[in-house]
């Protein structure tokens, strides 16, 4: 009996060895980041800090690596095989604590997938951590070093890893430490920065604060005519000069009553439904209680050091979830929360200069009225995974736009407030076309994949496929926007939301069936030249439908472009939106976004700092007072009266464009 079980437990171990590759460790390596520099780093052969990893990983499936960063700034991780470096874009949940990170193989070894948009497409979440598929891809053959680099480094960080293995199966993230990664009020518990929550005392200090500062009145002492006593006196302000609908007072055109499009002396504007000339000053995902949502409750147990009582999960469907954002609401408010924070968003909206709730916004929020407000279209069919577009050519298609078009557009068709809708969000097809095509003909059978296989029987090549799609485009704006204008010829067809330029021929498509042309422009700010492009190509209007800056001080990552502090990011507002709104063809921009993103990552793993408002609901004083002196200015800005601000942010950097430190 005694030899059976002997036997049973070698066969098991075997097993395990044969599947899962765990090494020795050794020393620690340390990568200390150099600030100074564009970019920073260093290789390291593997064996430098796991001895006997195999050189060919083709029958593994995840690197597994242990590692700390004292910093949350996103940094590249590759490996130098047969073919050349290879590398991902790696963000840390929790930093200056231990974790074990697992990476999919296949990050490595494969494009992505087919997604709708380009984050879906490229953001993948795990547990301690988030990946972006960067970098090249090819066999994991030959493989001897590691390589860590930082484009920008904040505040010199440090990276260690101490230990790397390969495994068949994933064999989780977890992290190692023992001070939990997130306090009772949501915030990063591992490190301090301004600002931080230490008590509820605290908190409700400056919760009180801000009452007492959030509206818009001025104070005035004058001599009562019947007393003769002297009576202060607060009456409402308007530093802003906006009408009800957030149009400017001292420009007046035509009326009709809804917001439209109108272009004077050569510049473009909104015209709000009294009449006034309107720009578009919005923020995204504007909705109480975000930036502090909880998911995945048991992979992350000793992540959180006390959670929302019972009842704040942020979604009652996903009872493995929680809500530090609704708790802190709730902490404020008491039972009256729900209505309170929606009344405080207009408050703040109308103090800050704010007067869009832009794209992906709480529907609570915009049913109050009390603020203009634009809608991303629903059920027309991009649900498909053909990477943002649909099955244009299937018979129910056309059928079931006009159908979802009746039921969506119904309640708003006679909404002043509603200034219009997008039609999508930075499809992942642009310059993929050729790969579209193949990923449609290797798949399903489909009226689209029929379509295709008709038209390449004339010739199939690149400009063929690209061709398809472009027309696969057509029909669908087409037929959206016809059931658009026959259900709501009230509001505007606000257009894609690009997530870059789309070259001139797909600009000519847009132009016959938007009223406004929308693209995301994260960058230093929106260049002029192609700016000018879109202008001349389409003849139309601009939103800028994304942006944002943030950084690394409260343990998030730093957002898609990084400045160094929280006050460089009011000054990056600055510089960004003023420059943007000089050009005769831009008529609103939105920030990207109202709250912080979550701690631990939203669905696709993303956890930026990009809020105005953070996750115990307190507004960054630096972003306010930026936005606010800005309001102030955009007339006279987009009118050429005055001269963007010329202070630019520190170091400013965006994502993509990393400079090599070794040859591939």
């Amino acid at each position: 009996m005694k030899n059976k079980i002997l036997s049973q437990l070698l066969r098991l171990a075997f097993i395990f060895l044969l599947t899962n590759f765990v090494c020795s460790a050794q020393k620690p390596v340390k990568i200390q980041f150099d600030s100074s520099k564009e970019v920073s780093g260093k290789k390291f052969a593997i064996r430098d800090i796991s001895s006997g990893i195999p050189a060919n990983w083709d029958k593994y499936n995840f690197v597994v690596l242990e590692y700390k960063s004292t910093t949350s700034q996103r940094f590249q991780l590759g490996f130098t095989t047969e073919t050349g470096y290879n590398e991902l874009r790696i963000m840390s949940y929790c930093p200056n604590g231990w974790n074990k990170l697992a990476i999919p193989l296949k990050y490595f070894r494969e494009l992505p997938g087919a997604a709708n948009d380009l984050a879906a497409t490229y953001n993948h979440a795990r547990y301690t951590g988030w990946i972006n598929l960067g970098g090249k891809r090819g066999p994991l053959r030959g493989v001897d070093s590691i390589g860590v680099r930082m484009n920008v480094p904040i505040n010199n960080p440090v990276i260690e890893i101490r230990s790397i293995s390969l495994s068949v199966e994933d064999p989780g993230d977890q992290y190692l430490g023992d001070q939990p990664v997130f306090n009772e009020f949501g915030q990063w518990n591992l490190g301090d920065f301004e600002g931080k929550i230490k008590s509820m005392e605290q908190l409700r200090k400056e919760w009180e604060t801000e009452e007492k500062e959030i509206i818009l009145t001025k104070s005035y002492t004058t001599r009562d005519n019947s007393t003769g006593e002297m009576i202060t006196r607060d009456v409402a302000v308007n530093p802003y000069n906006y009408s009800k609908y957030g149009g400017y007072l001292n420009s007046k055109v035509k009326a009709s009553g809804f917001f439209r499009t109108e272009k004077m002396d050569g510049k473009w504007w909104f015209v709000d439904p009294e009449g006034y000339l309107f720009l578009s000053v919005g923020v995204d995902c504007v909705s109480p209680g975000g930036g502090g949502n909880a998911i995945n409750l048991d992979k992350r147990q000793n992540l959180y050091k006390e959670l929302p009582p019972a009842g704040f999960g942020f979604n009652p469907e996903k009872p493995n979830s929680a809500s530090f954002g609704t708790w802190n609401l709730f902490r404020r408010y008491g039972d009256a929360y729900p209505e309170k924070s929606k009344d405080m968003i207009i408050r703040r909206m109308d103090k800050w200069g704010l007067n869009t709730i832009a794209n992906w916004s709480g529907a609570d929020v915009m049913k109050l009225n009390r603020k203009a407000f634009m809608l991303q279209l629903r059920g027309i069919g991009i649900d498909e995974g053909l990477m943002g577009l649909p099955d244009a050519y299937d018979p129910a298609f056309a059928i079931k736009v006009d159908a979802s078009c009746k039921k969506f557009l119904g309640p708003n068709k006679e909404n002043p407030w509603l200034i219009g809708y997008f039609v999508g969000n930075e499809p992942s097809w642009l310059e993929q076309e050729d790969r579209l095509c193949s990923m449609i003909l290797d798949g399903k059978d489909k009226p689209m994949k029929s379509e295709l296989k008709k038209y390449l029987a004339s010739g199939d090549t690149p400009e063929r496929r690209k061709q398809f799609i472009y027309n696969t485009f057509r029909i669908f704006l087409k037929t959206v926007n016809e059931a658009v204008k026959r259900y709501d010829p009230n509001h505007l067809n606000l257009g894609m939301r690009f997530g870059h330029v789309p070259e001139k021929e797909v600009q000519a498509i847009c132009k016959d069936v938007f009223d406004v042309f929308s693209f995301n422009c994260y960058d230093l700010y929106p260049k002029k030249e192609f700016m000018d492009q879109i202008l001349e190509g389409t003849g139309l209007p601009m939103i800028i439908g994304e942006f944002h800056f943030g950084t690394v001080d409260r343990g998030l990552a730093q957002s898609l472009w990084q400045v160094n502090s929280q006050q460089e990011r009011g000054v990056a507002y600055r510089y960004y939106t003023e420059r943007a709104y000089s050009h005769p063809g831009l008529i609103g921009t939105a920030w990207f976004q109202w709250s912080d993103q979550d701690l631990s990552g939203r669905s696709d793993g993303e956890n930026y700092n990009c809020g105005l408002v953070d996750v115990t609901d307190r507004p960054y004083p630096y972003m306010i007072e930026g936005l606010s002196e800005t309001a102030k200015r955009l007339q006279d800005i987009h009118l050429g009266k005055e001269k963007p601000v010329e202070q630019a942010p520190v170091k400013a950097r965006g994502h993509g464009g990393i400079p090599d430190l070794w040859e591939k």
